[in-house]
């Protein structure tokens, strides 16, 4: 173990423990499973201020009322946790980055990354002074179609990108629980953070740094020179439930929307416009939708659309199986669930709502990700 290895990561019996923190974000029942299902971890207890909300999840996941908690600090102190999931409001992420570096506790946040960069930047560099993995989970970034998108994208099958557009939402998050439970009357908005301006909520905030994310990604780093976005704010609602966001790189224009309000669930049945992404290389392209078991490739070769099935991830599932190999071999995770790409991902979102704010153009105020 190494000088820096925080005290409680044993080697000789390396199941490490997770707690959950924050059940704002209805995905804390799906991080859950995850690594409960996952053989390298084991979740030892649960936080959240509303104990019947937090109860509600874990009775559908078997975690018992004695490991659940209302305190914060005696959860902590009375587990010596390795893993924290944190599914907060957005606006608390930063919060609780601070409050678990200072004890070195690793850090998964559920997307998005934070409210802004500066927050994004803080995160990352409290994350590096006390030595623990910082991940953000996108979901997205675990779907088998853009994974392969990915993968044929970095093998040079449809040469350089040079545009990347996205579409993506759901009918509203007032529709929906954890594990995608739908309810039998909409949630009052009024009741809910994601419809609360100071809390982080909004459509753009909640799907802009998928696509954002994923097309840093896809781009290998590649950010844009400027953003204009456009949003719109139904009467009397503090947030947006659209937004569309284009991005001007050296190559061309990229677009990025968002839709609080699709016809229907994407998990459910695809919606059109379809969710997903459509990559643009100078030698092809690639359509990848949310949930599809194929692409379709066109080249020069095969400027007919060809349907590939999608690989096999299973060895990979989901974020725990990379957090588990970065904790224990004390190595930042790359990709779009590192900090670096994220981080890229937010300089997007930034923009966009200060040019959905502003109603002009914003100049990206970094062209590289080396910093911070």
């Amino acid at each position: 173990m190494s000088e820096n290895q925080p005290d409680h990561v044993n080697r000789s019996n390396p199941k490490l423990k997770v707690v959950g923190i924050g059940f704002d974000h209805m995905h804390i029942g799906d991080q859950l499973a995850a690594a409960q299902a996952s053989p390298d971890f084991d979740v030892v207890a649960v936080y959240d201020t509303q104990s019947e909300r937090m109860a509600q999840v874990c009775a559908d996941l078997g975690i018992a009322a004695s490991m659940q908690y209302s305190d914060w600090e005696k959860m902590l102190d009375e587990h010596q946790a390795d893993l924290a999931i944190v599914c907060s409001t957005t606006a608390e992420h930063l919060l609780w980055v601070e409050r678990l570096a200072a004890r070195r506790v690793h850090v998964v946040l559920e997307k998005p990354f934070a409210v802004s960069a500066e927050e994004a930047e803080k995160a990352i560099s409290l994350a590096r002074q006390a030595n623990i993995r910082l991940a953000i989970n996108w979901p997205l970034a675990w779907y088998d179609s853009h994974r392969t998108a990915y993968r044929m994208i970095n093998e040079g099958i449809i040469g350089k990108v040079i545009e990347v557009h996205y579409y993506d939402g759901n009918r509203g998050p007032q529709y929906h629980l954890h594990a995608k439970k739908e309810v039998s009357e909409p949630v009052d908005i009024q009741s809910t953070w994601w419809f609360k301006k100071e809390t982080g909520g909004g459509a753009m905030r909640d799907y802009l740094g998928y696509g954002s994310t994923l097309a840093t990604w896809f781009r290998d780093g590649e950010l844009p020179s400027r953003i204009s976005a456009n949003s719109y704010i139904p009467q009397g609602f503090e947030v947006d439930v659209q937004s569309v966001v284009v991005a001007h790189y050296d190559s061309g224009l990229s677009s990025f929307q968002t839709r609080w309000g699709t016809f229907t669930d994407p998990w459910v049945t695809q919606p059109q416009p379809f969710c997903g992404f459509v990559v643009v290389g100078d030698k092809g392209t690639i359509c990848s939708r949310d949930y599809a078991d194929v692409v379709g490739v066109q080249t020069r070769e095969h400027p007919e659309a060809k349907s590939i099935p999608v690989d096999d991830f299973s060895d990979t599932p989901n974020v725990f199986s990379l957090l588990y190999k970065a904790i224990i071999n004390e190595h930042d995770l790359g990709g779009p669930c590192g900090a670096k790409i994220s981080l890229g991902g937010q300089y997007i979102v930034d923009c966009a709502v200060e040019s959905s704010e502003t109603e002009r153009p914003v100049d990206m105020p970094v062209r590289s990700l080396d910093k911070p």
